[in-house]
């Protein structure tokens, strides 16, 4: 495992948490039973400073119903977050601790930086990434030198 430390200007967890979720879909399937919304086709999620797409988003709700306890997206996911991005098949985003995992051939880039694995955990709150191989997968980064 290693871990790939990036920089951006980011609202605090505090102002994120109280921010709401906007989302936008073709369709919207509720099941109180589940505690969960299912967002489908072309879906857009913004909180605060974060951007998911997504083909399929599924959010559950805590005890109270009243709480987002994790958001986990399915295909062509994009994550934008300030000057950072990443991309994968699946990502499912923990709202209390403020990271995403993203798995189905993750990427994260940050300019033109890149780095790729078998998964990519990514801290919303604390500006970095770690990024782990697999049996046949390796970590790979390419980072360009800042110039003077």
């Amino acid at each position: 495992m290693i871990a790939f430390s990036v920089c951006s200007v980011q609202a605090s967890p505090l102002e994120r948490n109280k921010s709401p979720i906007q989302i936008k879909a073709d369709e919207l399937v509720t099941d109180n039973s589940t505690r969960t919304a299912t967002f489908i086709g072309k879906v857009s999620a913004r909180q605060g400073d974060i951007v998911i797409y997504s083909d399929k988003l599924v959010i559950s709700y805590g005890g109270s119903g009243q709480d987002v306890e994790k958001v986990e997206a399915f295909g062509n996911v994009r994550i934008i977050q300030g000057n950072r991005h990443g991309e994968a098949a699946h990502a499912v985003y923990d709202n209390k601790t403020g990271k995403i995992i993203l798995d189905g051939s993750p990427k994260v880039s940050q300019g033109e930086d890149v780095i790729t694995g078998k998964t990519i955990t990514y801290f919303v709150d604390e500006q970095k990434s770690v990024v782990s191989g697999g049996t046949g997968t390796r970590v790979e980064a390419v980072i360009h030198p800042k110039g003077k």
